[in-house]
């Protein structure tokens, strides 16, 4: 049975000409622009860097607003999945020690550098990916992509990063124990260039900690919700990530909510 309640005519007419609150027009405005943000950055941004995004482009927005709309609307990042190391040591190569020791807080660009490979599946197969990243800016300064996991895919990484980047003598590169890193030709390179050559302790993935924080950003927002049927495809798809996304757009919390390139131009800026 229905319940009938009693409200005079005059309160429901006057109820129903009321305007929105300047309150709730804020919110619904906010709510568009959590969730324009949320999809341009393809679900990306956790509530933190969503607000850093915001407030960049001039809006108005706190960050408990933007907590509290992701979490009404059920607005999620996209899911992290973990991923195993696969770095073969078991050799009897030259091995440097490691000078890092888990110092990651580089005091400019082009001061240590840290590389390392990773896996990428397709239809076709394996795909294998060298990176090297700047613990400064935290870009990734080189990397190469081949079906074959090999010392001159290593190799190619880092001469890439030196013609991007053209460090001084001095730098430190560090890898794991891998054979490719331990290779002949990768240590020619450090050589010719007067680098500090620097590797993690035998089955230690701590000490090469950046790096690897990398690959589970790039698998983590790309790579896990692609099938990519081709390595044409996927080698595409990773190249553009990096350089038009990960190093030129995306902000990070550890740069203050900037851009690795943003951080390189502020360095230089400053400097100049």
């Amino acid at each position: 049975m229905c319940r009938v309640l009693k409200v005079k005519h005059s309160s429901y007419y006057d109820w129903l000409s009321r305007d929105i609150s300047e309150q709730q027009i804020h919110r619904n405005q906010s709510e568009l622009l959590v969730r324009a943000a949320h999809s341009k950055t393809k679900a990306r941004y956790s509530a933190d860097r969503l607000h850093a995004k915001l407030i960049e482009q001039g809006h108005d927005i706190s960050l408990y607003m933007v907590r509290s709309i992701k979490e009404e609307h059920d607005i999620k990042c996209r899911r992290h999945k973990r991923f195993k190391i696969t770095t073969d040591s078991n050799h009897n190569k030259l091995v440097y020690p490691s000078i890092l020791n888990q110092q990651f807080d580089a005091k400019h660009p082009n001061e240590s550098w840290v590389s390392d490979i990773t896996y990428i599946w397709t239809n076709e197969g394996w795909l294998y990916l060298a990176g090297v990243k700047d613990l400064y800016t935290k870009e990734l300064v080189g990397y190469a992509i081949n079906k074959r996991m090999t010392a001159d895919l290593v190799c190619r990484a880092l001469n890439m990063a030196i013609k991007n980047k053209r460090p001084s003598q001095g730098l430190i590169v560090h890898s794991d124990r891998g054979s490719q890193y331990c290779s002949h030709a990768y240590h020619k390179i450090i050589k010719q260039h007067n680098f500090k050559g620097s590797m993690s302790g035998k089955g230690n993935c701590f000490d090469n900690a950046p790096i690897e924080s990398f690959w589970g950003t790039l698998k983590n927002e790309l790579v896990y919700y692609q099938d990519y049927k081709t390595r044409f495809i996927a080698i595409n798809d990773i190249i553009g990530y990096i350089e038009l996304y990960y190093n030129q757009t995306r902000i990070q919390k550890s740069l203050g909510y900037k851009s690795p390139r943003q951080v390189w131009f502020d360095y230089y800026r400053q400097a100049a």
